[in-house]
């Protein structure tokens, strides 16, 4: 019985293998065209990364850093709409290189050039744009200043989420307390003490290094009376 068994397993296996065969045999130039398409499209990728996305965003980088020059410089409208002399400017930047790294940084650069000229609302068009790209300061440190301009566009809610948001991922003595400590005064702006409490509690048990620590008792008894 068990002799039995086993031929006709074995029988199975090679009828398995007989219609694999006959398969392949059958679609052989479906299959190679399948196998060429693949190695097409993977050529492609490499050859589109090595000549058309790495020669952009090191151009990129180099006309984004002639603007960071600018905005050192406190000159927000040259970092802003370029020099003409070469350098496009962190508007034209952000539009010519969306997809690029560089092109994303201009769009916050474009922001907080917008938000030190005192134009909050076209701040905020730019700060939207600009994608998270993970750093655990540039990326609270953005949504800090997306905050502060909804807060000058009297859109307090927002401006809370916000700054909330970014003290909870920066968690540093340095973004984290300015971020409680502009939210507790906008919660108290709104009459919500309670909120406000709690923003300068966190400060008070969590950032005793920064510098808000050292006047944070006076915040704290002034909303708990």
């Amino acid at each position: 019985m068990a002799n039995k068994k086993t031929k006709q397993e074995a029988l199975n296996v090679e009828q398995r293998i007989s219609s694999s065969e006959a398969f392949i045999d059958k679609n052989k130039k479906t299959l190679l065209y399948a196998a060429v398409a693949i190695i097409v499209i993977i050529a492609g990728f490499f050859l589109y990364k090595n000549y058309v996305i790495e020669p952009r965003e090191a151009k990129a980088n180099d006309l984004i850093f002639k603007g960071q020059e600018y905005f050192a410089a406190d000159n927000y409208e040259m970092a802003l709409n370029g020099d003409g002399q070469g350098y496009l400017g962190f508007l034209n930047i952000a539009d010519e290189y969306s997809s690029t790294k560089a092109g994303n940084l201009a769009n916050l650069y474009a922001g907080l050039s917008y938000a030190k000229l005192g134009k909050a609302q076209e701040a905020v068009n730019y700060l939207e744009k600009f994608d998270d790209c993970g750093d655990e300061i540039i990326s609270p440190a953005a949504i800090e200043a997306l905050a502060n301009c909804y807060a000058d566009l009297d859109q307090v809610d927002k401006a809370t989420s916000l700054l909330l948001d970014a003290a909870d991922r920066a968690d540093n003595n340095s973004i984290s307390p300015m971020c409680l400590m502009t939210a507790g005064q906008l919660f108290e702006s709104q009459g919500k003490t309670e909120d406000a409490l709690e923003c300068y509690e966190t400060i008070k048990e969590k950032y005793i290094n920064s510098m808000q620590y050292a006047e944070i008792d006076k915040y704290i008894e002034r909303v708990s009376k």
